[in-house]
C-alpha cells in the first residue's frame, strides 16, 4: 500500500484532534473530488516500518482522540489488508480509549462484512456527489454521504447516523 501523508493535530476529518493517514488508491474517480492525486495506487510512497512507526508514535499522546483513515479510499481492494492490521493494531492498544473513523466512496452495504468493519467507530461513506456538496454538512463532503456510528449500527441491526 502507499500512502501521500500522515496529518498530525486534525480536526476537519472526524471528530477531537486526530491522526489522519491519507492512502493511495480509489476507484471511484468522484467528479470534484478534493484529493484526486490520491487516486493513483502507485502514487505517492511505500507505506513501510517507518512510516507505521511515525503513525503509531503521532498517536501516543493522551490529547489524541483518534486515527482516521482517508484517502484515496482506505477500503479500496489494495488498501484493505494493511488497513485492516493498521486497525486491528489500534484496537489492540488502545481498546476504546480511542476510535477509528473511515472515510470512503464504498456504500456500508458494500463493505459491512469487511473484517476491518470490527475495529471501525464510524464510518463516513457514499462517493462523493458534486451537486450534492454541503459545506455544512458535517464530517461529509455532500448530502448523500453518511456518517455511520458502526457501533450501535452493529448492536442495534440498523443503521445509525451520527
Amino acid at each position: 500500500m502507499n500512502y501521500h501523508d500522515i496529518t498530525k493535530d486534525d480536526m476537519l476529518n472526524g471528530e477531537g484532534l486526530r491522526v489522519v493517514l491519507w492512502v493511495s488508491g480509489c476507484n471511484h474517480h468522484c467528479k470534484g473530488c478534493q484529493n484526486p492525486q490520491t487516486w493513483d495506487e502507485n502514487s505517492g510512497i511505500p507505506f513501510d516500518e517507518q512510516a507505521e512507526n511515525e503513525l503509531f508514535e503521532a498517536l501516543k499522546p493522551d490529547y489524541i482522540s483518534g486515527l482516521t483513515f482517508c484517502g484515496g479510499s482506505p477500503l479500496y481492494p489494495k488498501n484493505r489488508e494493511t488497513v485492516t492490521r493498521l486497525a486491528k493494531k489500534f484496537r489492540e492498544i488502545y481498546h476504546d480509549k480511542k476510535n477509528i473513523w473511515c472515510y470512503t466512496g464504498y456504500k456500508y452495504e458494500e463493505v459491512k462484512d469487511l473484517e476491518i468493519m470490527q475495529y471501525i467507530d464510524v464510518l463516513v461513506d457514499g462517493e462523493f456527489i458534486e451537486e450534492l456538496k454541503d459545506e455544512n454538512y458535517h464530517w461529509a463532503g455532500s448530502l448523500n454521504q453518511r456518517v455511520i456510528n458502526i457501533r450501535e449500527t452493529r448492536k442495534r441491526g440498523e443503521i445509525v447516523l451520527l
